[in-house]
């Protein structure tokens, strides 16, 4: 549930092989990536609340906070440290004041007046009081994208005084808390969320998407494990297929190849599905990011703008049809868009974090298309905070002009963009997780093996 939610130097055409991580040497493209990764670092930096750390699901447009922004958030701040943004202090005693909120939050099985239960959090909290957003659900893979970030900052701030001290403490009742077992209601996939009033959501995480991170994190759960098992009920609900050229576990919108990827470096370790198949879940999102591009260059909706360097569907904003005049073209609002074998949502929006997230895996087409998107749009797309979340040049508004750029910022969409520059460059933030001892035990029991896990 949501509600209402930058020269071209390289062009590369679409091949099943393409270009592996390969660094583009050019000054240009330092230049921009400083600029973008800094920008949209501050919006997390300067929107989040500083009484308790929560950051805002979007902005300009008053909102409540969301959990997973906010765990991005996390994690956007530890790159801020290490860019020279901020000091650690000042960003030690921001995570310190965002965990302390979480730990102290009232939880319970109450339909109001509470933060979360069994260790999970409402997917949107109030800003202020923290409290649940009217109705919304108790969850799981918002909760897992905030214990991800909470993750991040245990290991990243190692030292012994007693703020990074609290941090690692408080880290880690936070991921002892989360009832991950709790979550699986008896099945064999986890299940999306629950509402007190009418308990579990029929709809799991199965079919290859973000959701891996969850069985990961509940796997190696010394509190409330999941069992060893579920992963492979999780990886017999891949759909494998080829689409525009691309051999792969097929998901439509590019978040989905791309939130796990944030945390995890998958490149050279494999389990079994994998190992059959002969790739890693890294070039998985690789050929999808180039399967998404060559949707957009084929262009089957006929939509203005879309080329080999304008292009990108995913969860994002959109239009919406109150201000259209096209009178037989229906335009969606938020959606999950993406294009897959078996999944095609498209109205024309482009969402420049579908680039942006898929930096590392296919640098070589990512950078050039958000360069393009710069350079084409200027300051209506690409304002205070980097980017703004969608554009759609194929609508015709109601006053006759064409063309529509949203207002807002959408933080689940900014720290991809953020988080993904940097494991880019330096693989900082992978490198960090490769420290912490719960995603290393996760990634053991869920069965990979080969690669930089080999000495652990």
């Amino acid at each position: 549930m949501r509600i209402n939610r930058i020269l071209l130097l390289l062009f590369i055409s679409v091949s099943p092989v393409g270009c592996r991580n390969e660094k583009i040497p050019t000054t240009q493209n330092d230049v921009f990536l400083d600029s973008l990764s800094k920008d949209t670092f501050h919006y997390f930096w300067d929107l989040a609340n500083p009484e308790n750390g929560l950051i805002p699901d979007r902005w300009p447009t008053p909102s409540f906070s969301s959990i997973a922004s906010t765990g991005f958030g996390l994690t956007s701040y530890l790159v801020g440290v290490e860019r020279g943004y901020i000091t650690r202090e000042q960003a030690a005693l921001r995570v310190l004041t965002t965990l302390r909120f979480f730990q102290g939050a009232p939880k319970g099985d109450s339909v109001a007046g509470v933060t979360g239960n069994h260790g999970f959090f409402y997917h949107f909290i109030d800003m202020n009081t923290g409290l649940r957003f009217q109705q919304v659900e108790l969850s799981t893979i918002d909760t897992g994208l905030l214990i991800a970030g909470i993750l991040s900052c245990q290991t990243y701030f190692d030292k012994e005084n007693e703020t990074e001290k609290e941090i690692r403490s408080l880290a880690d009742n936070l991921y002892k808390d989360v009832e991950w077992d709790w979550a699986m209601n008896g099945k064999e996939t986890m299940s999306m969320g629950w509402h007190p009033e009418r308990g579990f959501l029929n709809a799991s995480w199965q079919g290859y998407n973000e959701g891996m991170i969850l069985y990961i994190m509940g796997l190696a759960s010394p509190t409330h494990p999941i069992n060893s098992e579920t992963w492979t009920g999780w990886t017999k609900t891949y759909q494998w297929a080829t689409y525009y050229g691309q051999e792969h576990v097929n998901f439509g919108p590019l978040f989905g190849h791309q939130y796990s990827h944030m945390f995890i470096d998958y490149r050279g370790i494999k389990d079994a599905f994998m190992n059959e198949k002969g790739i890693d879940y890294f070039e998985n999102s690789r050929r999808a990011t180039y399967a998404n591009r060559q949707y957009c260059i084929s262009n089957p909706g006929g939509w203005i703008g879309y080329g080999a360097n304008i292009w990108g569907l995913t969860a994002c904003d959109g239009p919406g049809n109150e201000l259209k005049s096209n009178p037989n073209i229906s335009f969606m609002g938020y959606s999950a868009r993406g294009a897959a074998q078996w999944y095609t949502q498209d109205d024309g929006t482009i969402a420049p974090t579908a680039a942006g997230g898929s930096i590392p895996f296919a640098p070589e087409i990512c950078i050039a298309a958000l360069k393009e998107m710069n350079k084409k749009f200027g300051n209506k797309l690409y304002g205070k905070y980097g980017f703004k979340d969608a554009f759609n040049s194929s609508i015709i508004n109601k006053d006759g002009t064409q063309g529509w750029i949203d207002n807002d910022y959408i933080g689940i969409d900014q720290g991809p963009i953020v988080i993904q520059i940097e494991n880019y460059r330096n693989g900082f933030v992978w490198e960090l997780m490769k420290k912490n001892p719960y995603i290393i035990e996760g990634l053991k029991k869920a069965g990979f093996n080969g690669g930089w896990l080999e000495k652990y």
